[in-house]
């Protein structure tokens, strides 16, 4: 067996050490960015929310209090939004402070705005009449962000807004055995989030 050096020794410690305070700096930034994390999370949730109802002028009376999880509802099976009817060109609102996500088409919700708000929740906004060129990128509750209409699947319908509000933490609590009942972890009631 061959005898090691003095300095054999001293260079496979010092590697040693290296790699364990190489290690110890990346659990350290791995440990602030959790921390990070947590922070804006815990941010999110602090930030004031600002309520509106996002068709001007509309009550209670411009929806079904029944509407939201109502089945059977077409190919989503149940109805995880609330329409709110209006006539056509009447303003939608931002219904809280938010940062507009997206802008544009699809399918079944036609003309739409997804926005951002307080308590990490993404508002949804359907049927559009049209889409803003110019929407900026921060609303505030009520400001204008768009018209009543009858884009998508409502072709052929009533004017309304088809509003969704959906929670990207998980609130399990609000699960139940209705069809597709996992889901209200996610998709809040928005007849309740109107404080009706």
């Amino acid at each position: 067996m061959a005898k090691l050096s003095m300095a054999a020794v001293f260079e496979s410690r010092l590697a040693v050490m290296v790699k364990a305070s190489a290690t110890l700096v990346k659990m350290k930034r791995t440990k602030k960015l959790l921390i990070v994390i947590c922070l804006l999370l815990i941010a999110g949730f602090l930030i004031p929310e600002r309520r509106a109802i996002p068709v001007l002028g509309a009550s209670s009376a411009d929806w079904n209090k029944d509407t939201f999880w109502y089945e059977p509802w077409g190919s989503s099976g149940v109805h995880k939004g609330v329409d709110v009817f209006a006539a056509e060109g009447t303003p939608v609102v931002a219904s809280s402070d938010m940062i507009i996500l997206f802008q544009g088409s699809l399918k079944k919700g036609g003309n739409v705005v997804v926005g951002l708000g307080a308590k990490w929740r993404l508002h949804y906004f359907a049927h559009l009449k049209e889409n803003s060129e110019s929407a900026p990128l921060w609303v505030k509750s009520g400001e204008k962000i768009g018209e009543v209409g009858v884009t998508g699947n409502a072709k052929g319908k009533p004017a309304h807004l088809h509003y969704s509000l959906v929670s990207l933490v998980p609130l399990p609590w609000l699960m139940d055995a209705s069809t597709q009942g996992y889901k209200k972890a996610f998709y809040l009631n928005p007849i309740e989030y109107f404080g009706y």
